[in-house]
């Protein structure tokens, strides 16, 4: 298996295809990214707006799930409800059964054309699909994520462009911030491995971070329907294990301020392995919370750095 790499060279053009070993790959702003053909079919559509829809509801909210058959209850529950706070949940429910109601008739569309059955793009069926997904797009903002706390309106928009755009030009978009999650992926990795380079108590944890981030990256580029993640997501979850067990060393006799220094030393290590999963999930870079992430590790450096090198 290729894993995924950053290249440093600057005259490679974006879109470059190249095998490596049985595998094509893409690249896109410094990394060879696993690489899928695209055909702009309603069938290839539907499954793949089928794929971002179930992924942007395993991060959002619980309760929003809302099937499609319920759009019209829930609507009129939404326009009646004088609570604010109720108001905003209604919001969010409608926004997820417009998002079903839209994959229903897209369904059903696809279904008609694969017996035969042509669908043209002014068909009111079409419009009213793209009215649904355009609907969940703008109810959307209302929905609370899990755990992120940016990245949920972009996460939330991508039905909508999987459906407007051609796919393979949707496509090309998802390389782009695939190869922008790597990136932020690699910067969580690079400051926790320079943070603790030097430290007797965490330096024997560096190469599991190091290989965490690379099934990140493994799980960022891969489609959950291939065959590959059979082999990618056991690993991945064995080593994000591995290091949420880990315990730092401490020496014989070691002082109050040095045990302090090994447990924020974990609770910065846990942080940053549940930002690199955050972004090998949702599949988008997280910039600002990447970069509060670097700064925990400057300020823990600032307190702790002459205790690192011990």
């Amino acid at each position: 298996m290729v894993a995924s790499a950053k290249i440093l060279s600057t005259e490679i053009i974006n879109g470059k295809l190249k095998k490596f070993s049985d595998e094509t790959r893409v690249y896109y702003d410094g990394y060879w990214i696993r690489h899928y053909e695209a055909s702009n079919t309603l069938a290839l559509k539907k499954r793949l707006i089928d794929q971002l829809a179930r992924r942007v509801f395993h991060h959002t909210e619980p309760g929003i799930n809302t099937p499609g058959r319920k759009l019209e209850e829930v609507r009129a529950q939404y326009e009646q409800e004088q609570n604010s706070s109720k108001k905003r949940v209604l919001a969010a429910m409608l926004a997820g059964a417009l998002l079903h109601r839209g994959v229903d008739i897209l369904t059903k569309i696809v279904e008609l054309e694969e017996i035969g059955v042509t669908i043209q793009k002014d068909n009111e069926l079409i419009k009213n699909c793209g009215r649904c997904f355009l609907g969940a797009l703008e109810y959307g903002k209302y929905i609370k994520p899990v755990r992120a706390k940016e990245g949920m309106e972009e996460l939330w928009g991508e039905p909508f462009k999987a459906f407007t755009m051609p796919t393979d030009q949707f496509y090309e978009t998802r390389y782009i911030k695939l190869a922008q999650t790597m990136r932020d992926i690699d910067l969580v990795d690079y400051n926790l491995s320079n943070l603790f380079k030097q430290a007797s108590s965490f330096n024997q944890v560096i190469p599991k971070i190091n290989e965490l981030a690379n099934c990140c990256k493994q799980v960022t580029e891969t489609m959950r329907s291939d065959p590959a993640m059979i082999e990618i997501w056991p690993h991945y979850v064995s080593i994000a294990d591995e290091l949420r067990a880990y315990k730092p060393k401490s020496r014989e006799g070691a002082t109050n301020a040095e045990r302090a220094m090994a447990r924020r030393g974990k609770e910065l290590i846990l942080a940053g392995i549940e930002l690199m999963n955050d972004m090998a999930n949702m599949r988008i870079p997280l910039p600002k919370t990447t970069q509060d992430f670097i700064q925990r590790c400057e300020l823990f450096s600032g307190k702790y750095g002459s205790r690192l090198e011990h």
